[in-house]
């Protein structure tokens, strides 16, 4: 995060300082941790914002989008992009506590998603059956604008979530889900389209 982005945030804030001086010291705290924590992505958008301390480790691309929100605050959340990997996130995007997401290959995650309580999204099953020491090519995994997934959700390689599709709690998704829709159940199934 530049001098110049903070210095944007906080002139934005000055604005409110008149009318509730102590709000800005809870406003800025989650902008100033995600500066820190943040710190080894690609490239990270205005207004970010970390609550708790989040694992990331990066040896590839990793791109997050504007007014990020992540928590990790009751269980660590992970970010993990492996050599190689591409991992991008949205605009105005929540990733809550105790979420996994790696990329060996693809993840890309639209605007405006909210990511549930331990959530898991792979783009590899990294290693075989018969072999467990040879990793397999990675299937992308596509997270389309405005989708709601719910807690303990499971996205398996090479899913696409259409937009504005709804993921059930505990849903194991194994296959493409059509936009607005909800998928619940394991496997995840279409229950109904709104």
């Amino acid at each position: 995060m530049t001098f110049s982005t903070l210095a944007r945030y906080f002139g934005a804030l000055s604005d409110r300082a008149r009318y509730a001086p102590l709000s800005i010291a809870s406003d800025a705290w989650p902008v100033l941790a995600a500066g820190v924590y943040l710190r080894q992505c690609t490239r990270v958008g205005f207004g970010a914002r970390a609550f708790g301390r989040p694992h990331i480790a990066n040896n590839g691309t990793l791109i997050i989008g504007e007014r990020l929100r992540i928590f990790s605050t009751m269980a660590r959340t992970e970010l993990v992009v492996f050599k190689g990997g591409k991992l991008e996130i949205g605009d105005c995007c929540a990733i809550n506590y105790g979420t996994s997401i790696a990329a060996t290959g693809s993840v890309r995650i639209g605007n405006r998603c909210r990511i549930g309580t331990y959530v898991l999204l792979l783009d590899n099953d990294f290693h075989t059956l018969e072999r467990r020491d040879v990793r397999p090519p990675p299937r992308q995994v596509v997270i389309e604008d405005d989708v709601w997934i719910c807690n303990r959700v499971i996205v398996l390689p090479g899913v696409t979530v259409g937009h504005g599709a709804v993921l059930g709690a505990g849903a194991v998704v194994t296959g493409d889900v059509p936009p607005r829709s909800l998928a619940i159940g394991n496997p995840a199934r279409v229950h109904k389209t709104f």
